[in-house]
């Protein structure tokens, strides 16, 4: 330990044995390092804070709200781009002078430097900007750093307001020209489905669609069959209430019965095509064979003289031709119905491959078609967007904080650096009379 408190003591005695050249070491690296720190212009900082607010009550209201981070990242980007930094260039004094491109990237890249957009909050932004140039005066450098901020603020209201009209405008187009090409593959889509189901009716909406038609036809015959067995029924009943009812009443003869009940019928189908209906419409169709049911019985009962005719019994024999006629319709009607179930289970059981394709031509269109109908619906929903905003605009933002003038420089920070600059002239001086010391003392 003594030895060490020895060594300290010879180097301090060095030095202040050669203190005076220690002195002008340390004056003459003051004294330089002074004047540059002299020579180092102030740089004045201007700053600005904006409150951005992403979230429009009336697009929230229909649905259209755009994405907040989406919104935030843009602010950034749009206070940070190149584009944007030469655009305050060339607006402010920075642009002075500047006549190639070359230079104008150099002034661009120092801007960048100097231009800071930091995020206190998601919404809350922060514009920096510090300037300092030797060719200006200190107020000229002071408003110089508060029109740089202010022209910043003037370029985001731009072009958040000019890029969102912009933005959904190219939307709009992306949109139109997918529509374009959806449309028309959905048209072809559809022909190749007009041209499947004209050549396989029985196939129209693929397998899916035959099952349910296999299902609705086989309700169908049984339908029909409940229909047809009760108007069997019907039609049993009558004839066994016909039998035991007699033909005629005691009292005289007359012309009526069957014919006056075929001359009913007869009337009733004259009336019918008078007003126009043709022999295959329904009514029609029954009372034909009405009519034809009681040309029958009228000629087995012949001219019968067995006294006064019966009104019930022609009234039965009328309602019987009429039963008759529709179990005879309900019949042709069930004898169609299985005709067609039978051919919708040979379609079924004898072409899947074809059943195949109609499922997927099906599929096909019906996935062309919610395709399309969505891109629809995002078109509309943009060109919505695009009207509220231009009435009251989704983006909107608050300046807090104005830029103001400094009065203050900044930077430097003259004290500390004048004092740094002190102390490195101190430690040069005695280092250098240290120096010169142990070289004495290595020659001697």
């Amino acid at each position: 330990m003594s030895e060490i408190f020895d060594e300290l003591r010879s180097a301090l005695w060095s030095v202040w044995h050669r203190r005076w050249i220690a002195i002008a070491v340390a004056w003459g690296v003051c004294l330089l390092g002074w004047l540059v720190i002299a020579m180092i212009p102030n740089a004045y900082e201007s700053k600005a804070r904006v409150y951005v607010d992403v979230q429009d009550v009336l697009s929230k209201q229909l649905g259209i709200a755009g994405d907040g981070k989406e919104e935030i990242m843009r602010v950034r980007q749009t206070l940070s781009s190149a584009k944007n930094l030469e655009k305050v260039i060339t607006s402010t004094r920075l642009g002075e002078g500047i006549t190639e491109r070359g230079a104008l990237d150099a002034a661009t890249a120092e801007l960048e430097k100097k231009v800071k957009v930091t995020s206190e909050q998601d919404n809350l932004f922060e514009i920096t900007a510090t300037i300092g140039r030797g060719d200006l005066s200190d107020p000229e450098n002071a408003v110089l750093a508060r029109d740089v901020v202010q022209k910043l603020l003037d370029i985001l209201r731009e072009e958040h307001v000019i890029g969102n009209r912009t933005g959904i405008s190219t939307a709009i187009g992306d949109l139109d020209r997918q529509l374009d090409e959806r449309k028309l593959e959905l048209e072809q889509a559809e022909q190749r489905r007009l041209t499947f189901e004209s050549q396989y009716p029985d196939l129209i909406g693929g397998s899916e669609g035959l099952s349910t038609k296999v299902q609705q036809a086989r309700a169908d015959v049984r339908e029909v069959d409940a229909d047809l067995a009760a108007a069997e029924s019907a039609l049993a009943a009558i004839s066994s209430q016909l039998a035991t009812t007699p033909r005629t009443l005691a009292g005289g003869r007359d012309a009526t019965g069957p014919k006056a009940a075929l001359q009913q019928a007869q009337t009733q189908l004259a009336e019918l095509r008078a007003r126009g209906l043709t022999d295959n419409h329904p009514d029609v169709v029954s009372t034909t064979k009405q009519v034809a049911i009681l040309a029958r019985q009228a000629a087995a009962a012949g001219d019968d003289a067995g006294g006064t005719p019966n009104p019930a019994w022609s009234s039965l024999v009328a309602i019987k031709s009429e039963r008759q006629a529709s179990v005879e319709a309900l019949q042709a009607r069930r004898a169609a119905l299985q005709s067609n179930f039978a051919a919708l289970m040979a379609s079924q059981a004898s072409e899947p491959t074809v059943a195949a394709e109609a499922n997927r031509i099906s599929r096909d269109y019906d996935v062309l078609r919610k395709n399309y109908e969505k891109l629809l619906e995002d078109r509309e929903a943009l060109r919505t967007r695009g009207k509220v905003e231009d009435k009251a605009s989704q983006f909107r933002f608050d300046i807090i904080q104005q830029p103001t003038v400094p009065q203050k420089p900044a930077a430097p920070n003259r004290p500390l650096l004048l004092l740094g600059v002190l102390i490195i002239g101190i430690g040069a001086g005695a280092a250098l009379a240290y120096a010169l010391a142990q070289l004495k003392s290595s020659f001697a």
